[in-house]
């Protein structure tokens, strides 16, 4: 990351709290487990809290196309760093709750930066119903965690019958994470 995505970080973690619950930007090991799985050729992916860009970063690289790589945020000064910083990127300023009116169909995969258990049940519902009308069947919704405990709660896991995965602990990352991949069996 550079110096002034980082300064960027922090000086809208200050400002913002109620936006910017991380103690810190992902690092460059929990973006490439969040996007192991991802397929270039596989369809369009959705990146939820893209912040300032390092799981943006991780899925272009992964070769995930611009064009096909559309990108939530809040944060008007994150979106202006996005569109500045990946050319071609679809940047949508708005709520991840919205995810379920994003004009994008058969999206492999949601992929979230996002504090979700820091989140009321109602907007986690929004967003995990959301995701799994915008994915194809077999799509996923990729999420770290800090916690033991999945990410998402479990009223909502039982109402959409999700399952999933769950990485090993990722210990360079500041604090160490895991990474979860939800989807609806078949």
């Amino acid at each position: 990351m550079a110096s002034s995505d980082f300064a960027l970080f922090m000086g809208q973690l200050f400002r913002k709290p109620h936006q910017v619950v991380a103690l810190a930007p992902s690092s460059r090991f929990l973006c490439a487990e969040m996007v192991a799985e991802i397929d270039p050729d596989a369809g369009p992916v959705i990146e939820l809290g893209a912040g300032t860009g390092n799981i943006t970063k991780a899925l272009l690289d992964r070769g995930v196309a611009p064009e096909n790589l559309h990108s939530i945020e809040m944060n008007p000064e994150f979106c202006d760093r996005l569109r500045n910083g990946f050319p071609g990127l679809n940047v949508h300023q708005m709520s991840a709750g919205d995810v379920g009116t994003l004009p994008v169909d058969g999206a492999q995969a949601v992929v979230s930066g996002l504090p979700l258990l820091s989140m009321p049940v109602p907007l986690q519902r929004d967003i995990l119903t959301g995701t799994f009308q915008r994915v194809k069947p077999g799509g996923t919704y990729v999420q770290f965690t800090y916690g033991p405990k999945p990410p998402v709660t479990r009223a909502v896991r039982e109402e959409l019958g999700l399952d999933w995965r769950v990485s090993g602990k990722i210990w360079w990352n500041m604090p160490p994470a895991r990474v979860y991949r939800f989807f609806q069996p078949s």
